[in-house]
């Protein structure tokens, strides 16, 4: 990150910002953008909560929390930063709030020359984005010119269904343009995923074989060893499938499938990802069946963790169907990617932490080895790892030393940490900045918003129909139900293991 010009002169105003996303994440990454010399000197942020506090309590709390979760905290940085926050205390239903944040910035503008230039943050409930911004907007707070700017990031989730995700589309497009909506996804902050596209398209030794002709298929992982915890209420009305497969998993799905875009501007590249989603096939309620697989978590122990099963956590429903494990087989109707299927998994209580991609490319011809004790030849992978450790191996065939011809894969491995000797990062100091900045193309656009929840409305629509159903079970700290791996195997494949990276796939 050092090597970019500073933000300009601006406001953070976080909604929310007595809660446990902006005193984890969004500090330390403020305090890394600061420390990067990213951070505009005129600066200034106002948190907005319900929570009684006062603007010293609340610096003296966000303090500990830079203590608590930052890296490398200076005094004298952090003395300069927390001189810099406020607190407006105030319902976000309160139109007598929004008259007290007007004089917040007010003050802020005066004391720090901040410019008038604001960024909204809300880190809130879904059910009061709508609400928040038609208050920016009917108090005069959303209205920019051409010497300052206002803009809105908006966190996950984006609805809970297609019908919601279009209604809060248009209720934030009535008050807001769409340039000044940033609808955030934190795994897009990730520096692997960032850089699937540089690897891409700066590389003429990759996309040349990135299309139908040479991968056999893709597989993307995003797994998770912890369980529902104490959160049982609030995941029994989302499930694995609402909470990762529109956002996180479809995200990952354009970087890999989308095509050149004409240039790197905002536009252009998030016009590539918005025609991957829109390629893929709808499903019908038999496909579902065949193409989509939901399962639920029993007790085990996941990470050294005694993990009890999903309905004893989720107290509020114990008859619950909901799924904390989901697989699914996408099929993208274009011309780079007819007949390679995009295997998606994602799951709770898994075996390991693991979020990665593999582009399983196909077989060479045997014929060559065909009088020699060979009787398949190992596949080649590219394994883009995204969490925990971020980096790529590149996986092909050598001969093992010695008389026979014996093969055997070797890998290449890169990792960021080891090669750039990268600082400590949330994730969300790029896109924060990138916000600063007015670069959008790390954030979603409505229509690819949408498109993703068009991916899984058809699979909500065929459970809906189906109706109560036995759900499969996966035992806690497993890879996850023998019906998903039933479903690789049908078309011949398998799926790369959890949290053993050496062992093949086919």
């Amino acid at each position: 990150m050092s090597n970019g010009t500073p933000a300009p002169s601006c406001t953070l105003v976080i909604f929310g910002g007595a809660g446990d996303l902006t005193k984890r994440l969004l500090m330390p990454a403020l305090y890394n953008l600061r420390r990067a010399g990213l951070l505009p000197e005129n600066f200034a942020l106002i948190g907005v909560a319900r929570t009684d506090m006062t603007t010293e309590s609340f610096q003296a709390e966000l303090g500990k929390g830079l203590d608590q979760f930052g890296v490398d905290i200076k005094p004298k940085e952090k003395d300069w930063f927390l001189s810099r926050i406020s607190y407006v205390k105030g319902s976000f239903d309160d139109e007598a709030t929004f008259s007290k944040l007007k004089a917040a910035l007010k003050k802020t503008e005066a004391d720090y020359q901040t410019g008038g230039n604001v960024l909204f943050y809300l880190a809130t409930p879904p059910e009061v984005f709508a609400p928040i911004i038609k208050s920016l907007g009917k108090n005069g707070l959303a209205h920019q010119t051409e010497q300052l700017w206002r803009r809105v990031i908006v966190e996950k989730p984006f609805g809970h269904d297609l019908s919601s995700a279009e209604a809060l589309n248009r209720d934030i497009l009535s008050v807001l343009t769409e340039d000044q909506v940033y609808r955030i996804d934190h795994y897009l902050g990730k520096e692997t995923v960032q850089n699937i596209m540089i690897f891409r398209f700066a590389n003429g030794l990759f996309e040349p074989v990135w299309n139908r002709d040479h991968i056999d298929h893709v597989q993307i992982t995003v797994a998770e060893t912890v369980g529902v915890g104490t959160r049982g209420k609030f995941y029994d009305a989302t499930g694995a499938l609402r909470d990762m497969v529109p956002n996180h998993l479809c995200q990952l799905v354009t970087m890999i499938g989308m095509e050149p875009p004409a240039r790197l501007d905002a536009d252009s590249v998030r016009t590539e990802k918005a025609k991957v989603l829109q390629s893929i096939q709808h499903y019908n309620a038999n496909d579902v069946l065949e193409n989509v697989v939901r399962a639920q978590y029993t007790a085990g122990k996941a990470d050294d963790q005694e993990i009890v099963r999903y309905r004893s956590a989720s107290i509020f429903t114990p008859a619950s169907t909901t799924e904390t494990y989901v697989a699914l087989k996408l099929k993208i109707d274009n011309w780079r990617w007819a007949g390679v299927p995009f295997y998606l998994r994602t799951g709770k209580a898994m075996a390991k932490r693991q979020t990665e991609v593999v582009i399983q490319f196909k077989h060479a011809p045997y014929s060559l080895f065909r009088d020699t004790p060979i009787d398949r030849l190992p596949p080649n992978d590219l394994i883009l790892h995204i969490q925990p450790d971020e980096g790529m191996t590149l996986r092909f065939s050598a001969k093992q030393p010695g008389t026979k011809v014996t093969i055997s894969p070797v890998e290449m491995k890169f990792e960021y940490d080891d090669y750039f000797k990268a600082s400590p990062s949330t994730g969300y100091e790029t896109l924060i900045y990138d916000c600063l900045k007015g670069d959008a193309s790390l954030f979603q656009r409505a229509d690819a918003i949408e498109a993703g929840w068009q991916v899984v409305q058809p699979v909500l629509d065929a459970w809906k129909k189906i109706g109560q159903v036995r759900l499969p079970t996966y035992e806690a700290g497993s890879s996850g139900p023998s019906e998903s791996a039933a479903m690789l195997e049908r078309d011949g494949r398998k799926w790369r293991p959890i949290g053993n990276a050496n062992e093949p796939s086919r």
